[in-house]
């Protein structure tokens, strides 16, 4: 008789790193629960991908949260600052981007917390990645031991004596290692959105190719000698 997986939490946002995060979560024997957020970014097309990952990747249950973090906080992905374009790799990695949303992972964590404790589930993934480091506190190893340890305070289940376990699998991994990971897990990396500024052109999402989040992507399928298989707006990749 075979024993029920262990349910996991794992949050989606619909891009490269959580796509492959779920997919790892399947491969150590979780059956997972897919969690992404309506936050007031620019666009749904995350959004969208989110579902599409989660019906590929056999998420038992995938919920859309709503949060006002566009009321709440200035950020480039809520719209109130424009999106940095054509950037090289060392102003990527220097401080921290317009792009940063403050204190995003602790309350998505925090929510995707709640639900875990509700499922019963003490497995928390998250795609965060902290080698190709883009200038966000929030993908650090640090912070992922600090709300381990949160965790343990803050809940019921932790109280009693149960030990919340955040896994951030991809985050010493580079794009590149990321890009052949997916391969091997067999996740379709067409389906994911990456772009923080897309537009729509003859009923297809185009990523820009100019902002950070491209400019990493391009990165690590060029580094991986694979193709890209999203579209992209320019008629040729940049290149960096």
């Amino acid at each position: 008789m075979s024993v029920p997986s262990a349910p996991a939490v794992c949050l989606l946002s619909g891009g490269m790193d959580s796509a492959v995060t779920l997919a790892e979560a399947k491969a150590a024997g979780f059956a997972p629960y897919a969690l992404s957020f309506r936050y007031g970014q620019r666009h749904a097309h995350e959004l969208e991908a989110a579902s599409r990952v989660a019906h590929a990747l056999g998420a038992v249950e995938h919920r859309v949260a709503a949060l006002d973090f566009d009321k709440l906080a200035d950020s480039a992905l809520t719209g109130s600052e424009e999106v940095p374009k054509d950037r090289d790799e060392a102003d990527i990695g220097a401080g921290v981007p317009p792009t940063y949303v403050p204190a995003r992972n602790t309350v998505f964590l925090a929510v995707a917390l709640g639900w875990a404790e509700s499922l019963g589930a003490t497995d928390l993934f998250l795609g965060v990645n902290a080698i190709d480091y883009s200038g966000y506190p929030d993908c650090r190893p640090e912070f992922l031991r600090a709300f381990e340890d949160l965790a343990a305070v803050a809940t019921a289940a932790g109280v009693e004596g149960s030990r919340f376990r955040i896994h951030a699998p991809l985050v010493e991994m580079t794009k590149r290692e990321i890009v052949l990971r997916a391969e091997e897990l067999g996740v379709d990396l067409g389906l994911t959105h990456t772009c923080y500024d897309p537009r729509e052109e003859d009923g297809r999402v185009l990523a820009c190719g100019r902002c950070d989040a491209c400019a990493l992507r391009l990165k690590g399928f060029r580094e991986a000698e694979r193709a890209d298989p999203i579209p992209y707006a320019t008629s040729a990749e940049p290149s960096r």
